[in-house]
């Protein structure tokens, strides 16, 4: 409990106390010690609980990221743009005009 002290050591530091404070103090100050520890206690507890409880809820976001990005289908670019128009077919050439066209001049007489 006491760590490496030892009942000689404590036995020395209950004589000092008592001889420093009195028996009359001594019950007031183990009493004033004992609260203060057990409310340093309790505020470790409670410190090392909302921490625990704040790295659960962040994995928890965390997997809730994850699910959303497996669950949704992938976003592109172009979502946000108009759909691309395809061009118009051109309507089907007859034989003989590929050669106009390619002159530049209609084939013709005179």
């Amino acid at each position: 409990m006491f760590g490496s002290l030892g009942f000689p050591e404590l036995m020395f530091i209950f004589v000092i106390a008592l001889i420093l404070f009195g028996p009359r103090q001594l019950p007031k100050i183990g009493q004033s010690l004992g609260r203060a520890l057990g409310e340093f206690r309790r505020a470790s507890n409670e410190f090392k609980r909302t921490v625990e409880e704040e790295v659960a809820a962040e994995e928890i976001r965390a997997v809730e990221r994850d699910l959303r990005k497996v669950t949704e289908p992938p976003k592109s670019d172009s979502e946000d743009a108009e759909p691309a128009k395809e061009p118009a077919e051109k309507p089907a050439e007859k034989p003989g005009d590929e050669a106009a066209d390619s002159s530049g001049k209609e084939s013709g007489g005179a």
